[in-house]
């Protein structure tokens, strides 16, 4: 990564331990949330939010307060290959002017990330980083200039402009959604959603509708957290309406007492706003139409046409004169002043909007060292002016300015602040960040002092409600890590949705995952839901053997207590294993093994190989094919049709019935001692004594039907022993065959792919 010496502001700011708020304890992945700007501070902002390997930065701006290096955010602590999008809210130089040296001269672009911003501003963004590298280009000192025209135009062409209200899907379980946030043209707030969980970032957003602006909407959305802007802390400003009165009439007395009212002014943003009030507040007095208003900005004039262009952004004041034809942005007293020379001409009173905003550099600057020192001039400080810079200083009202020239100038000139910042106050904020409903707050973008005063007001709010509230306030470099206890949802789909399930029924079905999201459906809807096929793998395994087929019977039942004899397709005599593995003869001295390939089946088919490869080497296969034993040798001309066997088939199974009951009133003997029945037989009109046990003791009685299985008693203490002791019994004497299904043995050889 592309590194420089930041000796500068870092001591103020060093790594610090990280925060840890843990919520209940869960597997879940930490959010991590690192300010390298903006975090206690006002300008360059820079938010780092990492969760379960994704990593989005929001914001990335300069400080104009600082100059070179020292303007950028804390950049060496990120990885920028590893970043998956940058996510840029507004075109200020405090939260975009950092982005083409991040994406030209760090190894950004050696990674796979993106950058998104709205149309609005992505059009305005090259305006204002061009402006900023014009102004760069006349500052003597070369380490100032950290990019030049060629990275702008570069970072420009590979943003990806998006929509309000566009889902933008990044990667896996990664995407974001821009919503209006009023504060300047094109502005944005982005809900960002990684894995689930719900982050709101706000960066500068405005609730209170100005003459063109629409306010910042609340996301249909509730976010796990929310980051929130905290510039203006706890303090409330005045409502627009007496805002505008106060600016107007200041500006009046100005021009009216023969000065000149120098206002800084970005080049997008408030100053579109102040243009049509001072417009319209000429209009309405013909006696100051005389006095000329002025906007000192080439930038500005160009962006007016971007203004024209995005005005279905706007409010509906705006859009409804647009469709009268009546366009607001054709001032008829507000003037371009191409050329600020002619000032020097004009002896008189004016209104001039200049840039920069924070008087640092610029015109503004110019004309502020030369009006300073006559009274009748003044100067309107209309936005928020951030610590350090030439307006703040003003702000104090100091006897004198220090001149860029060098040495000092005599400050006569009045200092007045009336704020168009388009920020929220602290009403504004708190009423929003209680509609938002996040589970954290994390405020940036704000001075620590009022920070901290706005954290222990929202705590005092919400306290007096008897709820709640996390707020947090990291400073730069300081993560933030927060841990979620966050449930794993499971979305039925297709012919398993096609019923409501009852709850607390088994949903049986093939799991899906993808992006950090579960979905569940029949694997016969597989093709359609995801586009991915299926396939059956049939194996099949040759066994040499040298015994006769009944003693392969034999051992089979001994390890599985049932085999189920029957036939192939072609007719080959077969044994099937609990329902998942075929042993077919092939011929006398071969058998084969055949099964649908899955992780159970392939368990039985082992143990069923390991049987039949022992049988050769078995002393009770020696002993069987020396004596005669009480199996039947199988007979290839259907034997197993014969009539006799047909007629003693239900005698055969009430021996075999016999013979279960019978170990089953041993187990019960064995625990209670006097157990009589069944009966298997009975007179007529006594049939329900038919096969039941009964267990006596101390003349408490208990009857098993073994029919049903089911246990009946005056006692409920003598029917769960007894009930506890038949489970124990049948979970001992029930075949491995029967305690155990398999998934099918599917052997169509037509509909399956074969694998050897």
């Amino acid at each position: 990564m592309h590194r420089h010496p930041r000796r500068h502001y870092k001591s103020q700011n060093a790594i610090q331990p990280p925060i840890q708020v843990l919520s209940p304890a869960g597997d879940d992945e930490p959010l991590t949330i690192t300010m390298l700007g903006a975090g206690q501070e006002v300008g360059r902002s820079c938010c780092v939010i990492e969760h379960r390997g994704k990593k989005i930065v929001c914001d990335a701006g300069l400080h104009p307060a600082h100059p070179g290096l020292g303007s950028l955010p804390f950049i060496d602590e990120v990885d920028w290959s590893t970043v998956d999008a940058i996510l840029v809210t507004h075109f200020h130089v405090d939260h975009a002017a950092a982005l083409p040296y991040i994406m030209e001269k760090t190894n950004f672009k050696d990674g796979n990330g993106k950058v998104y911003m709205t149309h609005a501003t992505k059009a305005i963004y090259g305006l204002t980083m061009m402006d900023t590298v014009r102004i760069n280009d006349q500052n003597p000192d070369v380490s100032g200039k950290l990019y030049d025209e060629a990275d702008v135009q570069s970072s420009w062409q590979s943003t990806i402009a998006v929509d309000y209200h566009q889902d933008i899907v990044i990667s896996g379980g990664l995407r974001f959604t821009p919503y209006h946030a009023g504060h300047v043209l094109g502005a944005s707030m982005f809900m960002i959603e990684i894995a689930g969980l719900k982050i709101l970032y706000t960066g500068d957003y405005s609730r209170e509708e100005d003459r063109h602006l629409v306010v910042a909407e609340i996301p249909p959305i509730k976010p796990d957290v929310m980051i929130c802007e905290s510039t203006f802390g706890v303090h409330t400003l005045p409502d627009r309406k007496e805002k505008e009165e106060q600016f107007t009439t200041l500006v009046a007395n100005i021009v009216r007492r023969g000065g000149r009212c120098l206002m800084p002014i970005p080049s997008f943003g408030n100053g579109q706003e102040l243009a049509l009030l001072l417009d319209e507040f000429w209009s309405e007095h013909p006696e100051l139409q005389n006095i000329p208003v002025y906007f000192a900005s080439g930038l500005f004039q160009r962006g007016m046409r971007v203004y024209k262009t995005y005005v279905h952004t706007m409010n509906q004041n705006i859009r409804s004169r647009f469709a009268r034809r009546d366009n607001p942005f054709d001032f008829k007293f507000v003037k371009w002043l191409k050329d600020p020379k002619k000032l020097n001409e004009h002896k008189g009173p004016c209104v001039v909007m200049a840039s920069a905003q924070f008087m640092s550099f610029g015109l503004s600057r110019e004309l502020l060292e030369d009006w300073a020192a006559d009274s009748k001039n003044g100067v309107i400080v209309t936005g928020y002016s951030i610590e350090g810079t030439m307006a703040r200083t003003l702000l104090s009202e100091p006897d004198h300015i220090e001149s860029l020239k060098g040495g000092n100038i005599p400050r006569r000139l009045t200092v007045k602040e009336i704020s168009f910042g388009a920020h929220v106050d602290y009403a504004q904020n708190s009423k929003f960040i209680q509609e938002i409903g996040a589970q954290h707050i994390v405020l940036v973008h704000g001075e620590a002092s009022q920070m901290g005063r706005l954290r222990a007001a929202l705590r005092d709010t919400y306290a007096t409600r008897g709820q709640e509230i996390n707020i947090h306030t990291p400073r730069n470099c300081e993560p933030l890590v927060l841990t979620f206890r966050q449930e794993r949802v499971v979305k039925a789909i297709g012919s398993l949705a096609a019923d409501r399930p009852v709850h607390g029924t088994p949903l049986k079905g093939l799991l899906v995952s993808k992006d950090f999201s579960y979905t569940l459906l029949d694997p016969k809807d597989l093709k359609d839901f995801t586009g991915l096929s299926t396939s059956t793998l049939l194996q099949k395994q040759s066994i040499p053997i040298g015994v006769d087929w009944s003693v392969i019977r034999w051992h089979l039942e001994g390890m599985y207590g049932e085999v189920e004899e029957g036939f192939d397709e072609e007719g080959k005599a077969s044994f099937t294993i609990m329902n998942a593995v075929k042993v077919v003869q092939i011929s006398e001295m071969v058998v084969e093994i055949q099964w649908s390939s899955n992780s159970s089946n392939d368990m039985i088919a082992d143990s069923a190989l390991a049987v039949l490869l022992g049988i050769d080497g078995s002393p009770a296969t020696v002993k069987l094919t020396s004596h005669p034993h009480q199996h039947s040798h199988h007979d290839h001309s259907n034997s197993h049709k014969d009539d006799t066997t047909n007629r003693n088939s239900d005698e055969n199974e009430l021996i075999k019935g016999n013979e279960e009951f019978d170990k089953i009133k041993m187990f019960l003997e064995a625990h209670f001692g006097n157990v009589s029945g069944p009966n298997l037989s009975l007179a007529e009109g006594e049939e329900d004594e038919l096969l039941l046990m009964t267990i006596n003791i101390d003349e408490v009685i208990a009857k098993l039907d073994l029919i049903s299985m089911r246990v009946e008693s005056d006692s409920s203490d003598l029917k769960k022993r007894v009930e506890t002791v038949l489970e124990m019994a049948l979970t001992t004497l029930q075949p491995l065959s029967r305690r155990f299904i398999g998934s099918g043995v599917n052997l169509n050889l037509n509909e399956i792919t074969i694998t050897a």
